[in-house]
Formats: C-alpha cells, sequence, structure tokens
C-alpha cells in the first residue's frame, strides 16, 4: 500500500474523538459506568516505556483495584488505546466500570494494563491516535504486537503483580485498528488471549484484515471469547465497510461455532455505543470465569 494511504487513515483516525453521528445520541452511561457510593476505587499510575522490539516510545497506565490481594492471582485485561479507555470523563470509563463490576462480584479481581501506540520519539501528537506506529502496530496481522506484550509490558507488570497465568484469565481489548489488533493477539496466541473485545473493528482492507471472516471459516475453531460492536453509521471508505466486516466476522463466528456476541447498532466510529454497554459486556466476557467460581 502506498505512504499516502497510510497517511488519509492516519487522518481519520485523528478525527475519531470529534466524528459524530446524530446517533450517537442514544447511548448513554448508566448507573455502573459512575462512581457509587461504598465502592472502593482503585488506583490508576501513568508509567513510560521504551520498546526494544519497535524501537519506538509510549505511555502506559497499571490499574490495580481496591479488591487485589497480592497473596492472589488476579485477571489480567489489556486495553489498546489505553488512553482513550483509561479517561475518567471519557466514553469507556473503564476503571470506574471495573470498580463497580469487582465490588459487585460481576467480573474477577483485575488489573488493567492501557497500551498507547508506540510514536518514533517522546514528542507525542495531540491525538494519540495519530501516534506514527499505531498502524503498523494495531492493523498488522503478525505476531509481532502480541510479542511485544508478552515478551516485554506484561513480564514488567509482573515484577510488581501478582498475574494469573490462566489464559481464561487474560482478556484483550481495542477500538478501530485496536479492534483488530486485539483479536489479532488472541488470534496468533490463543494460549495466553482467550479473550477479546473489539469496539467498531476495523476488519477491513487497511492492512490485510479483510480476510479474516474467511481465515475465522477455514481454520480449525480456535479456544477464543469473542465480543464485537459496530453500527450503521460507521465507516465506510477505501479501505473497507466497517459495518459489514463486523456483520461478517459474526457470521463467520456463528459458523465455526465460537462462544462470540455481535451487537449492532446506529452508532458511528467511535466509543459512544460501546462505552454505554461496557458492563454488560465484561460480565458477559468473564461470565465463564465467575461461574466456575
Amino acid at each position: 500500500m502506498k505512504k499516502y494511504s497510510y497517511r488519509i487513515l492516519l487522518f481519520l483516525t485523528m478525527l475519531l474523538p470529534a466524528v459524530l453521528f446524530a446517533q450517537d445520541s442514544l447511548y448513554k452511561l448508566g448507573p455502573l459506568s459512575k462512581p457509587q457510593n461504598g465502592v472502593p476505587k482503585g488506583v490508576v499510575t501513568k508509567y513510560a516505556w521504551q520498546s526494544r522490539l519497535f524501537n519506538n516510545f509510549r505511555d502506559y497506565y497499571i490499574y490495580v483495584p481496591a479488591q487485589y490481594d497480592p497473596s492472589k492471582p488476579a485477571a489480567l485485561m489489556v486495553f489498546q488505546d489505553g488512553f482513550t479507555y483509561v479517561k475518567e470523563d471519557g466514553d469507556f470509563r473503564v476503571p470506574t466500570v471495573f470498580d463497580n463490576l469487582i465490588q459487585q462480584k460481576l467480573m474477577p479481581v483485575t488489573i488493567g494494563l492501557f497500551i498507547n501506540p508506540g510514536h518514533l520519539n517522546t514528542q507525542y501528537p495531540e491525538s494519540l491516535f495519530s501516534s506514527s506506529n499505531r498502524s503498523a502496530e494495531y492493523d498488522d496481522m503478525s505476531d509481532k504486537y502480541v510479542a511485544f506484550l508478552i515478551d516485554e509490558l506484561i513480564p514488567e507488570l509482573k515484577k510488581q503483580y501478582n498475574i494469573s497465568d490462566d489464559a481464561r484469565m487474560h482478556a484483550i481489548s481495542g477500538l478501530s485498528s485496536g479492534g483488530i489488533c486485539a483479536f489479532t493477539a488472541a488470534w496468533q496466541r490463543p494460549d495466553y488471549f482467550q479473550k477479546v473485545m473489539s469496539h467498531v473493528g476495523s476488519f477491513t482492507n487497511i492492512r490485510g484484515g479483510h480476510i479474516y471472516p474467511d481465515l475465522v471459516r477455514r481454520t480449525t475453531k480456535k479456544n477464543i471469547k469473542v465480543f464485537i460492536q459496530s453500527g450503521t453509521g460507521d465507516l465506510n471508505n477505501n479501505f473497507g465497510d466497517w459495518w459489514l466486516s463486523n456483520q461478517q466476522m459474526a457470521s463467520a463466528f456463528k459458523f465455526r461455532g465460537y462462544d462470540y456476541q455481535f451487537v449492532g447498532g446506529k452508532g458511528g466510529h467511535g466509543g459512544k455505543h460501546g462505552g454505554s454497554i461496557l458492563p454488560e459486556t465484561l460480565q458477559w466476557l468473564w461470565s465463564d470465569v465467575m461461574i466456575s467460581k
């Protein structure tokens, strides 16, 4: 693909927070996405990282729930575009949702790892969606990014926290290119990540991701539990049709017998819809773990 195509993609992703569709006004945050009286608040800490594998720089955040006990292995959930998922007043507000769900025992005690996309230096762009290495990391279908997680960042996390080695206790998430990135990580390493949450995932021809529905159909079922979400107002451009591609992914999951959920709506290419249903999504994603307890 020519270099100018990636510049177009970067321009589109820079607009993610600002692209508003009238349909998105349908989606509101519920009580589980807001601080509740009597619910202990987890701690979010920001760190910087220089990647050996990618030879670039990024910030990341660690969320540790108040209920974390170092003597007991905690679950792990990794978020791409971590800055947007960790934001206290954003569309997702994951730390607050985690606080509420963990307190009500609707999901396991889970440490959150929120990772920003890599950049060639520490002079980060105003919109982190336009970080220089975002597409190269997220839209690539190889095992390079998941190797970065498993070999670099997660071992760093394990120096401080007791993380479960059970793949059922490892989830990964992202939106747009981060959504396909999350699925690729689990597809490449289902022995490590067995839960995927994708919001408006880019299963389109940015770097070949449009072939995933066919791959899912033709490949022996992998031990992955998958949630995907998109809307009729999602992107439709020279890279593909996001709404159609997510429907094709859902059809392939159904054909191959995956444990999956596809939630369609009327929203656009952003986090309003996904954020409004995040508490219910997380309960479903972790339900098999909670039932077994």
